[in-house]
């Protein structure tokens, strides 16, 4: 089904199908557009046909057989240049004719105009010579120059659809069809574009789920990796919501469809990875501007040289010359450098759970200086659970629990189902009837011909019960942490205290760890009140706290942050965040979060690990590192290349042919296309992080000194 969220007309490899399909995508990858309707498999056929036909060219060249000492003459042997050089010229070269073409009405003058003008030079420099106008021998020259760029060409198409199989396979991740469950209880096989939302489908024991929707029926551990990048199978059981494309490992489950084709996750997620790669970064525009001033510099190079080389005498030289220059001048490389990486980076974060909407986002990552974090959601789970129980005199602390998730088994009250949950962890709960809500004080229920209450302190008072000296000490500890506690009491009194917190992420900690080895400041922002804000605080080692802070002011907070000079990373899951992720420097969704914050973000963590975030800005340096080399190569390269191809040390003995320039470009570009690929080894998983030695942050010096400048509290 990968129709749901492919571009009308690309094949699998991400360009376009047919050879001069301007709807094609074929390699316009964030801005490269001028392979617009070309495709691999069309640069590969000209290119073996062009190497063919140079054959006979390079053969009954004068020039060659000169060179090896043999001697072909046969009737029409004069002709093979002419003929088979102007089919060349025509069909070989008429990719680059085109695209010359196509950059002149554009009037944006880039790398295929270049090619075309050294091309159409040599051709009409071939045909002089051949009607007796010049004495170069040159057709060979022409059909190996064009042999080189195809075969360039081809490569680089090569490299950019590899950048697109991520892409691709998330398109093959949906089964072709679906078992889907008719109203009488049979099931019947299906198309995929044949169900609809609300349909129920039974999903077998290895098979991937067709469509998002939630479980009805059966529990299984699913293998969620193509989304989030976690190896580890995530165990679901009813009414949890399942992706499309996830397998269930071990056993079968009925799923309702609750989202189909193009709003399905993973339509999503293919949408943002192809926006992703058509974005500009700054580096891009970088990129673009040089190709573009290359234009000019090679053409006023190739004009300079000309009349240099004419006024010396050495006309047949002169054409040489500038043929040479114009190819050894195209910014090929320059014009792969970016959209390569950018292509390779969006299906590499795409794999690991890193969805790019902007790649001004990824691209300031790597400055950041501060993370702020919101809490609830981010850091925590949103979860309450159990993290302190106390039990009176006579009571063990089992007993007490058992009786106390009894109490609370019927409530639907986040505290109960913590309650419960614990006590199931524990020695079970007990048996309970005769449940009751007490409005704002609590619930009870009957256990063994006894009223047991759970409550906290308004159940205390109503009852006019004081906490027993046993577990006073307890008690104060939890408030002191901000907990919430709750007591379980009978017609005896109380008979112990459980507290209860938000579950604070178990990878939570090594984020915080992570990102203060790699210099940054870490931050908390949450409506909660002081004093459970600095217990989570303490337990993470977090740098500054901003608590009880209302949901209008959180982005007042962010610009807070940044008035002290701090780059801010905002990390949230929730409405209340979108105005802060959009105030800030950059902006990180977590856990898919809900629609307006992901609209008000840059960057978009699938999953729910914070550890994640130093993944974001671990790609980031390896992107820009990448980028920089590659610029670096590319715009080196042609500084030193265009002088010797106009024949300025030809005085010493170094030239450089046309075919040889042709070459070297060539060579050019398969070493950009082969540094952008070294990012394919960069390992995005969280917990491959650790250890790894990230690039100095320019503003560490920034943040330690930030951090010694703060106040001795973290509360703020």
């Amino acid at each position: 089904m990968a129709e749901n969220f492919r571009d009308d007309g690309q094949e699998p490899d991400g360009h376009a199908g047919g050879e001069h399909d301007e709807h094609g995508s074929g390699g316009t990858h964030g801005g490269h557009g001028k392979h617009a309707g070309h495709s691999v498999e069309m640069f590969r056929r000209r290119f073996w046909w062009s190497l063919l036909l140079t054959i006979p060219l390079v053969v009954t060249s004068q020039m060659v057989m000169g060179w090896f000492g043999y001697d072909l003459d046969f009737p029409g042997v004069s002709l093979v240049g002419p003929v088979l050089g102007t089919f060349l010229f025509v069909w070989g070269g008429w990719p680059f004719l085109a695209g010359g073409v196509r950059e002149a009405e554009q009037r944006q003058p880039g790398m295929m105009l270049l090619i075309a003008m050294a091309i159409t030079v040599a051709y009409v420099a071939s045909m002089a010579t051949s009607l007796g106008w010049f004495g170069l021998d040159f057709w060979w020259e022409l059909a190996a120059l064009i042999t080189i760029m195809l075969l360039g060409h081809w490569q680089e198409m090569k490299a950019l659809g590899a950048a697109q199989d991520a892409l691709a396979a998330l398109a093959e991740l949906l089964p072709d069809e679906a078992e889907r469950i008719a109203a009488d209880g049979s099931v019947e096989t299906v198309r995929l574009d044949e169900l609809r939302v609300g349909d129920v489908v039974l999903v077998r024991s290895g098979s991937r789920i067709p469509a998002d929707g939630r479980i009805i029926e059966g529990a299984a551990e699913l293998d969620e990796s193509m989304i989030t990048g976690e190896s580890r199978p995530v165990p679901k059981s009813t009414d949890d919501s399942v992706v499309a494309g996830s397998v269930s490992t071990d056993s079968a489950v009925r799923v309702e469809v609750t989202a189909i084709g193009d709003d399905t996750a993973l339509a999503g997620i293919g949408r943002l990875v192809t926006e992703a790669q058509e974005s500009r970064s700054h580096t891009q525009v970088l990129a673009d501007r040089a190709a573009a001033l290359l234009f000019y510099v090679a053409v006023a190079a190739a004009v300079i040289t000309a009349i240099v080389w004419t006024v010396i005498g050495e006309g047949d030289e002169a054409v040489v010359r500038v043929v040479t220059v114009l190819v050894i001048s195209c910014p090929h490389a320059l014009g792969l450098a970016i959209p390569l990486t950018t292509s390779l980076s969006s299906a590499l974060a795409a794999r690991n759970g890193i969805l790019i909407k902007d790649r001004l986002a990824l691209e300031t990552s790597r400055k950041i200086d501060t993370v702020l974090f919101d809490k609830t959601g981010t850091l925590t789970k949103g979860e309450h659970v159990v993290v302190g129980v106390a039990a009176t005199e006579g009571v063990t602390e089992s007993e007490m629990l058992r009786l106390a998730g009894g109490v609370e088994a019927d409530s639907e009250h986040p505290l109960a189902r913590a309650i419960v949950s614990a006590a199931h962890d524990r020695d079970g709960i007990a048996t309970a009837t005769e449940f009751r809500s007490l409005t704002g004080r609590g619930v009870e229920a009957r256990i063994d011909d006894m009223v047991y209450a759970v409550g906290g302190p308004a159940m205390l008072r109503d009852r006019s019960l004081a906490v027993p000296a046993s577990i006073s000490t307890a008690v104060e500890e939890w408030k002191g942490r901000g907990s919430s506690v709750l007591y379980l009491a009978s017609s005896e009194g109380i008979l112990g205290a459980l507290a209860v917190e938000d579950e604070v992420r178990p990878e939570a900690r090594q984020a915080i760890d992570q990102l203060h080895a790699a210099g940054r400041k870490v931050v908390m922002i949450t409506g909660d009140a002081h004093q459970v804000a600095d217990a989570v605080a303490a337990d993470l080692g977090i740098d500054e706290v901003f608590s009880e802070v209302l949901p209008e002011d959180k982005a007042a907070k962010v610009a807070e942050l940044q008035d002290r000079g701090l780059r801010v990373a905002m990390v949230g899951d929730g409405v209340n965040d979108a105005p802060a992720l959009a105030r800030a420097d950059v902006g990180i969704a977590i856990g898919a979060g809900t629609d307006v914050a992901i609209e008000s973000a840059g960057l978009i963590l699938v999953s729910d690990d914070p550890r994640s975030v130093m993944s974001i800005i671990h790609l980031s340096e390896a992107v820009y590192r990448k980028s920089s080399e590659n610029l670096v190569w590319a715009a080196g390269y042609n500084v030193l290349a265009i002088p010797i191809a106009a024949g300025a040390l030809q005085w010493a003995g170094i030239t450089m042919p046309p075919a040889l320039a042709a070459v070297l470009m060539s060579v050019s570009t398969i070493v950009v296309a082969l540094n952008a690929q070294l990012l394919r080894r960069l390992d995005l998983r969280p917990a491959a992080i650790d250890g790894v030695e990230l690039d100095p942050d320019e503003h560490g010096e920034a943040v330690a000194t930030a951090r010694d400048d703060e106040n001795t509290g973290t509360r703020r």
